[in-house]
C-alpha cells in the first residue's frame, strides 16, 4: 500500500536552499528532451547532457505586458526532463538560468504541495500528475515542476511518460495557436493537459464507487471494506492534488508578471473552471465514500437481523413443542394417553396443528 507521505529525515540540519531528493529511490538514467519552435520552424531533439540546451534559449530580452513574449523571427524553447533523482543536474540548470536556491529545493522535493511563486524573472510552478492503477485501484501521483521564463519552459517530472503528448503533438502541427504563441500559452497547454487527465481519474473513481455501493447493499464482505478503506485513501490523494491548484490557477490569473500575457490570462479563467468542476465532483465522491461506511454497517446490521429474526422464529416455535415433548416425557404410570393405540400419531399432529397455526399468525403479522 502507498504511504501518504515520504520520508523527509534527509534534510534534518541542512541549510534552506539545499537540494536534496525526497521520493522514491531511483537508478533509471535521466532523459532531457527539447523542441525548440516558432510559427514558422520546430526542432525537437533528444539530449545526452544537460549542456547541449543552454545555447538554445535566447534569453537577450524580456517582453512587456502587452506584447507577444515569441515575437516574429524569436523561437520559444521547452525542455523536459525525466529523472529528479540526479540532483547535480539539476544543480546545473540552476546556474546557467540562475535560479534561487528555494527553486531548486522545491523541484527535488516530491512532496511540494502545488503552488505557484513568482520570482521577477521566472514563474516556478508546482502541480500533481495523476493516474490509475487499473489493476490496483489505487491513485499514483507524479511532481510536475515548471520553470516559465520570458520566452522558456522547463518542466521537470519525477518519470518518463506523462501526459503531454497532446501538446507536442500540436506543437508539430504547423499553423496553430500554439505555435503562433509564446511560452506562457505553452504552460497554460501543460496546466490544461494535467487538469483534463483528472477527468479521467473521476470517471474511474465514479464507476468504482458505484460498483461499490452496489455490492455493500447486496453482498457486503470482509473484501468490501478492504476495498472502501482503499477508495478513501484514494480520495485523500486526490484532495492533496487538486484543492491547492485552485490557489495556484487563482495566483496566476491575478498576477502581474510581465511573463503572462492578456490573451493567456483568459484561457488560465477557463482552467480555473475546470478546476472547481474538479474540486466540486470531488467533494461529491468524497461525502458518497464517507457515507458508504455507514452502509456498510447499515448492511450488516441488517443481515444479522434477519438471521436473528429466522433464528428468533425457529426458536419460538419450538417453545410449546418443546413443552408437549416434555410433558409426555415425564413417564407417569397415570396418564393414560400414554397408552392409547394412536397417541403417538395424535401428538405429532398437534404439534404439526400449533407450527402451522404460529407460522401462520406470524406472517399475518408480517413479522416473516
Amino acid at each position: 500500500m502507498k504511504k501518504l507521505t515520504k520520508k523527509r529525515s534527509k534534510k534534518i540540519g541542512l541549510p534552506p536552499g539545499t537540494p536534496v531528493h525526497i521520493g522514491d529511490e531511483k537508478t533509471a538514467p535521466v532523459t532531457i528532451s527539447v523542441i525548440n519552435y516558432s510559427e514558422t520552424l520546430l526542432n525537437e531533439r533528444k539530449l545526452q547532457k544537460i549542456e547541449e540546451c543552454f545555447p538554445l534559449i535566447d534569453t537577450s530580452t524580456v517582453p512587456s505586458e502587452g506584447t507577444a513574449s515569441s515575437p516574429s523571427g524569436r523561437s520559444c524553447t521547452w525542455i523536459n526532463i525525466d529523472g529528479l533523482h540526479k540532483v547535480d543536474i539539476i544543480e546545473k540548470i540552476g546556474a546557467n538560468f540562475k535560479l534561487h536556491p528555494l527553486t531548486l529545493e522545491d523541484i527535488v522535493n516530491t512532496e511540494q504541495r502545488p503552488k505557484m511563486e513568482d520570482y521577477g524573472d521566472y514563474l516556478f510552478l508546482v502541480l500533481k500528475m495523476l493516474t490509475y492503477g487499473d489493476k490496483t485501484h489505487e491513485i499514483h501521483t507524479e511532481q510536475v515542476s515548471l520553470i516559465l521564463g520570458s520566452n522558456f519552459i522547463i518542466s521537470f517530472l519525477e518519470d518518463p511518460g506523462d501526459v503531454f503528448d497532446p501538446v507536442r503533438e500540436r506543437l508539430r502541427k504547423s499553423g496553430g495557436k500554439i505555435r503562433k504563441s509564446g511560452a506562457d500559452y505553452l504552460a497554460y497547454r501543460l496546466m490544461d493537459a494535467v487538469i483534463d487527465h483528472y477527468y479521467l481519474i473521476l470517471e474511474k473513481l465514479g464507476d468504482r464507487i458505484e460498483s461499490l455501493e452496489e455490492e455493500l447493499v447486496t453482498r457486503p464482505s470482509q473484501t468490501t471494506l478492504h476495498n472502501l478503506h482503499s477508495l478513501k485513501r484514494s480520495m485523500i490523494f486526490l484532495r492533496k492534488s487538486v484543492w491547492p491548484l485552485r490557489e495556484l490557477i487563482s495566483g496566476l490569473e491575478r498576477s502581474e508578471s510581465v511573463l503572462i500575457q492578456k490573451t493567456t490570462r483568459v484561457f488560465l479563467r477557463d482552467i480555473y473552471d475546470h478546476t472547481i468542476q474538479v474540486i466540486d465532483t470531488m467533494e461529491t465522491f468524497r461525502d458518497m465514500v464517507s457515507g458508504m461506511l455507514d452502509i456498510y454497517l447499515s448492511s450488516i446490521s441488517y443481515k444479522m437481523n434477519e438471521i436473528m429474526k429466522v433464528l428468533t422464529i425457529i426458536a419460538t416455535i419450538f417453545i410449546p413443542l418443546t413443552f408437549v415433548a416434555g410433558v409426555y416425557g415425564m413417564n407417569f404410570d397415570n396418564m393414560p394417553e400414554l397408552r392409547w393405540h394412536w397417541g403417538y400419531f395424535y401428538l405429532w399432529g398437534v404439534m404439526a396443528a400449533i407450527a402451522l397455526v404460529m407460522l401462520f399468525y406470524f406472517r399475518k403479522k408480517k413479522w416473516m
